[in-house]
């Protein structure tokens, strides 16, 4: 088993004062990675990683219950990405329910810790959802340039 070493740091000075910061963490027991870097032709959305609580389902499928780490990177230098989180309600491995989208920025990464009931969304109140969802899977949109996106996933 490894330790994943964790370090976040933000170096900005406005007027001769430093406002960054360094947080680090661990995470430990970590057995498996998940790395590629893929290419998103210009156009397409592209599938990053699917997830399911039973990994046997399929070869290329994440045990969602396992991770512990994700990491998804912007690659380009002046391009943005959408990347869509399409989470399974219901909870029974047979599709996404619903789905999540935000804007990552060029050169940007977006980071999270687990991927069980890690996220919810709501459609019909500005209240928050607390009952959260699953990943089922993460789709990347590329919009209308060829981007490169790297995906790192920890896993116990």
């Amino acid at each position: 088993m490894a330790v994943l070493n964790v370090t976040h740091t933000e170096s900005i000075t406005i007027n001769n004062t430093q406002y960054g910061g360094t947080n680090s963490f661990q995470i430990s027991g970590i057995n498996n990675v998940f790395k590629r870097v893929i290419t998103v032709a210009a156009n397409n959305d592209t599938t990053l990683a699917s997830f399911h609580s039973d990994q046997h389902d399929d070869d290329m499928t994440i045990d969602v219950e396992d991770v512990k780490y994700v990491r998804l990177t912007n690659l380009d230098g002046s391009n943005l990405i959408n990347l869509n989180f399409q989470l399974d309600a219901g909870e029974d491995d047979s599709a996404a329910d619903e789905s999540a989208s935000f804007q990552l920025l060029a050169g940007q990464s977006f980071i999270m810790g687990n991927a069980d009931d890690c996220m919810s969304v709501d459609d019909d109140a500005a209240a928050p959802d607390l009952t959260m969802h699953p990943l089922e899977s993460i789709i990347v949109d590329s919009g209308a340039n060829a981007v490169q996106v790297e995906i790192l996933i920890a896993t116990v």
